[in-house]
């Protein structure tokens, strides 16, 4: 038995069997492309496979090192990848700058940080693994442009018309270029070292020859907008640097923006972060003590029994344990399979989050019908359960060798589950007014009753929902 079998065999005991079948498939038999910085939700609808079950399976493949995991920050203009490193901790940077557009951005893990797997070279070796000798069009495709810009199979076709120049410099090489400016807005542009140079081409054409010095070097640089006029361009390329650069010279037009502005889900580092399957295999392997980096929506849930110190004096500690510990394996199972993960447990109470409101909503409504169903099994009401959901801003962390989040999105969801009264579902305004929220409640006939309340430590009255 081969190692690739092996290791394929430990997979499919860790993760589901059909899903790991199917990712190696295409690794004996997909082309390079398809192994390289794998969209794990593309790959689940090319597939027709659960998203979870997806995302579970390349990530017990990159634990048994079947494959890379790669923790990618985007432009959320053009969709390039500004920076990439093998954990998220390489996320350190308040400010990224895409030289592409123009811009910097302060990053987020919601749409700014991608996580994408790679095959390891030691199951199959593709040309991504020596990014220097792919194709300069196949560098950007599978190197520079992230996995969620949906780049068409025919990109040389598509890019033709917009392309005026594209070349290999080898390190410290020059090269010599003569094209003809058309009266448009031109970019020079190096996707190994984001060098880039805008020429703002406009007035009246010229015969006289025009010239342009550009530099290619690590420092990321973004020189001024130069203005020249229609005719010729003797363009000289330095490369600077000690590895092969591959500058392209192209019309930033719509056709180039329509290119550019075919995008497809992807999975963000929030999602992960949110994956019970990621926070099971990785636990504390996340985050520095000193990161602080920003989610600007998330949902959390907050459960707790009520009671349960009396549900103790009452049926013992032996069978009170054995219903709290069934209750919580109860819990774990929904926030799963709704895409969420169990951030901590605090005595009887449980936190978890949820990448969007109504994940959070559809896991309350199942904890509800599953707390009913275990009381009728025991014949009594002991298990009485308050849940509250609220969504918001928030700061992932690093707290006591966890991964955890921080800010008063957290605080809030807290208090409102303690205004909770069993059976009932409290939420605020923010998860009620959800679009998906509103047509699970619509579907399922749940009502909802509002009133202002001041919640400790908050400041402000919060207008909250019970959902009963």
């Amino acid at each position: 038995m081969s190692e690739v079998d092996v290791l394929f065999a430990a997979l499919r005991q860790a993760a589901d069997p059909q899903t790991v079948e199917c990712i190696e498939n295409v690794v004996r038999h997909g082309a390079d492309r398809d192994l390289n910085r794998i969209n794990a939700l593309a790959f689940a609808e090319k597939h027709h496979l659960d998203e979870e079950k997806t995302i579970a399976a390349f990530l017990h493949a990159a634990r048994i090192g079947a494959f890379e995991m790669t923790w990618n920050v985007l432009c959320p203009g053009c969709g390039g990848v500004l920076d990439s490193g093998a954990t998220l901790k390489g996320v350190v940077q308040d400010t990224y700058h895409c030289a592409l557009c123009a811009a910097g951005y302060e990053p987020t893990l919601d749409e700014m940080v991608e996580v994408t797997f790679t095959v390891s070279p030691r199951v199959r070796r593709i040309a991504a693994h020596e990014p220097d000798r792919l194709p300069p069009l196949e560098y950007y495709r599978q190197i520079f442009f992230s996995s969620g810009v949906d780049l068409p199979e025919d990109l040389e076709a598509k890019f033709q018309p917009i392309l005026l120049e594209m070349i290999e410099l080898a390190p410290g090489e020059k090269a010599f270029v003569s094209l003809q400016l058309p009266s448009q807005f031109i970019i020079i542009f190096d996707a190994v070292t984001h060098s880039a140079q805008f020429i703002d081409v406009q007035g009246e054409p010229t015969n006289e020859r025009q010239n342009l010095s550009m530099v290619i070097s690590r420092g990321h640089a973004l020189n001024e907008t130069v203005t020249m006029r229609p005719g010729l361009l003797r363009l000289t390329l330095e490369n600077h640097t000690d590895r092969r650069v591959v500058p392209n010279v192209c019309i930033a037009g719509d056709d180039l923006h329509d290119l550019l502005g075919r995008r497809r889900p992807f999975l963000t580092a929030k999602r992960l972060l949110t994956n019970q399957s990621f926070r099971d295999i990785y636990r504390t392997d996340t985050l520095d003590v000193d990161q602080r980096l920003k989610i600007t929506s998330l949902t959390f849930l907050f459960t707790d029994l009520r009671g349960s110190t009396a549900l103790y004096e009452r049926v013992g500690d032996l069978a009170a344990f054995d219903l709290v510990r069934a209750h919580f394996r109860v819990l774990h199972e929904i926030v799963a399979t709704e895409a969420g993960a169990v951030v901590k447990t605090i005595g009887d109470a449980v936190m978890a989050t949820f990448p969007s409101p109504d994940r959070a909503v559809a896991a309350a409504l199942r904890m509800r019908e599953a707390m009913r169903r275990l009381n009728a099994e025991h014949g009594s009401e002991d298990l009485l359960l308050k849940i509250g959901i609220h969504e918001g801003p928030c700061l992932a962390v690093n707290l006591n060798d966890r991964q955890d989040y921080f800010g008063q999105t957290v605080n809030i969801a807290s208090r409102v589950q303690g205004l909770a009264d069993p059976n009932v579902i409290m939420t605020t305004e923010a998860i009620v007014e959800d679009v998906n929220v509103s047509e699970i409640l619509r579907d399922s006939g749940i009502r909802s009753a509002s009133r202002m309340a001041e919640l400790q430590g908050i400041g402000r009255e919060v207008r909250i929902f019970a959902l009963s």
